[in-house]
């Protein structure tokens, strides 16, 4: 695949010359993408491919995965975004061509450290098993065959001969009509997952295994296919980076963020200093709320610490001369000289404000890129509580925060599956007492807002001289809010381009 900032020349195929670059809905991508394309269509694709996998993240983790609910809402936001999906779609070479060239974009950007590969690597998966479960039964063994998957569906005489055996040994097949299931005959090796489960029937060092197993024989293959790819990347990709064009491009979506800028506020300037203990506790999301109780008991934040918490500060409304009177006050409290914090200080929190240096406007940092860069070392309360924290530590600060047992039950298992953002999601349902909190959580000041729309019942805050009111009881219509409210607040979030990644492109 070359890139180049001309115009990209557009292959000109006949319809069967079509077909055969990409003969399904689906694919294993084992060979690359071979036309030019233009940096542009290279960032225009690599964006909507990292909001389709987000949004299958977030769908995992809101629906069972494969049933109905599920189905239809990833199947929407495929066809919004122009990817394959169905097999006898009319002209499905273009949505097909963006799937294959998307993917082995992200490889690029996801091939460089393991959380990130993991990452990609389930996202991939969950994909490639939609995509599956809604192909044609007449497609299977044609696309088995183009994934070099070498497995054979038996004759009738075969599977009448074993009907009683692969009935007996297959609980999937419980309640299936077994004249119109397909049974498939595997290398005993590529099954031993279902062998470990004692769900597939063996028989001459051959698994017998139905349609409806093999999928999970085919993720494992896919699994193992790209995690290899994702090595093998990652080594030739030193050569990629020298390309002074894509070396940035790739280092931002790693880190990208899908959701709103929150570098200016319209509420600025309408939060006071006193207010913001009180907002702590009730607005701020677990990576601001500790940093906020560390400078309160320390009087001091270091660098990183400053920074995550300043910039977060800056996007729910703190004008900069309240931003330099909120710190002073703070590190004189803990015997700082006023001259020295003025001296040492106060240019890195104007600095932050854009009236410094470059006259750089800064962004709050988003969930992503405090998860993935500068991890927290000792002495340190920067990062995410969900991902930097060691599990009791976390569990007794989720306990310290009054959130029930069941609760921080569910946060220590998303934690343990990696899904750090869904486990703050998870804390702001708890601590706002709604079943659904209706938005995929991106940002920590997104928490900050949508903390405020519960508690103010959609006003905007108000400046207080003195200490704010009780919050107000949240309305019955938060505890009841639907899935469907949640998706189309999902959809808002994921519509939105990567902000800081394309003012980064255009500069």
């Amino acid at each position: 695949m070359q890139f180049s900032g001309r115009i990209r020349k557009k292959l000109r195929l006949a319809g069967d010359q079509r077909n055969a670059c990409y003969p399904h809905s689906l694919q294993f991508y084992l060979q690359p993408p071979s036309e030019n394309i233009s940096l542009t269509e290279f960032e225009n694709l690599a964006v909507d491919r990292l909001k389709l996998l987000k949004t299958i993240e977030n769908l995992g983790v809101s629906y069972v995965k494969g049933t109905e609910q599920y189905q239809n809402k990833l199947e929407t936001e495929i066809r919004k975004l122009k990817f394959s999906y169905r097999e006898n779609l009319e002209d499905e070479y273009e949505p097909r061509r963006r799937d294959h060239i998307s993917h082995f974009i992200l490889r690029l950007a996801y091939c460089q450290s393991e959380d990130l590969r993991r990452w990609f690597i389930q996202q991939e998966m969950d994909l490639l098993r939609f995509r599956f479960s809604i192909l044609p039964k007449d497609k299977v063994q044609n696309f088995l065959k183009d994934s070099h998957l070498h497995f054979e569906a038996i004759s009738d005489e075969e599977k009448a001969l074993r009907e009683h055996d692969i009935m007996a040994s297959s609980p999937s097949l419980s309640g299936v009509k077994w004249e119109s299931e397909s049974v498939y005959k595997i290398p005993f090796a590529d099954a031993l997952d279902l062998f470990r489960g004692r769900k597939v029937y063996l028989e001459d060092g051959f698994a017998y295994v139905p349609l409806k197993d093999i999928v999970a024989i085919i993720l494992n293959e896919f699994r193992a296919t790209l995690s290899k790819a994702l090595a093998l990347t990652a080594r030739t990709l030193p050569a990629v980076q020298a390309d002074e064009r894509l070396q940035p491009l790739l280092n931002h979506l790693s880190h990208s963020y899908t959701g709103q800028d929150y570098s200016t506020q319209k509420n600025t300037g309408k939060i006071s200093l006193d207010q913001i203990d009180s907002l702590s506790t009730k607005s701020f999301p677990p990576c601001m709320r500790q940093l906020h109780k560390a400078l309160r008991d320390n009087h001091h934040l270091r660098h990183g610490g400053r920074m995550q918490y300043g910039l977060f500060l800056k996007g729910i409304g703190l004008t900069l001369e309240q931003a330099l009177q909120f710190w002073k006050q703070e590190f004189i409290r803990g015997k700082m000289d006023p001259d020295k914090f003025d001296k040492g200080y106060s240019y890195n929190i104007r600095h932050s404000f854009g009236k410094e240096g470059k006259r750089t406007d800064y962004t709050p940092f988003s969930c992503m890129k405090i998860i993935l860069t500068n991890p927290p070392s000792q002495g340190d309360y920067h990062g995410c509580p969900f991902r930097h924290s060691d599990t009791e530590l976390l569990k007794q600060k989720m306990q310290s925060y009054k959130i029930p047992a069941s609760g921080i039950s569910q946060i220590l298992d998303l934690v343990k599956g990696t899904h750090y953002q869904v486990a703050c999601q998870k804390y702001f349902e708890m601590t706002h007492n709604v079943d659904d909190c209706g938005f995929s959580l991106n940002h920590p000041n997104q928490f900050f807002v949508e903390s405020q729309r519960i508690l103010t019942g959609g006003k905007d805050t108000k400046k207080e001289s003195s200490q704010p009111e009780t919050p107000q009881p949240k309305a019955s219509v938060q505890k009841t809010r639907t899935a469907s409210s949640a998706l189309a607040s999902l959809n808002s979030s994921l519509e939105m381009e990567l902000e800081g990644l394309e003012d980064y492109f255009n500069m």
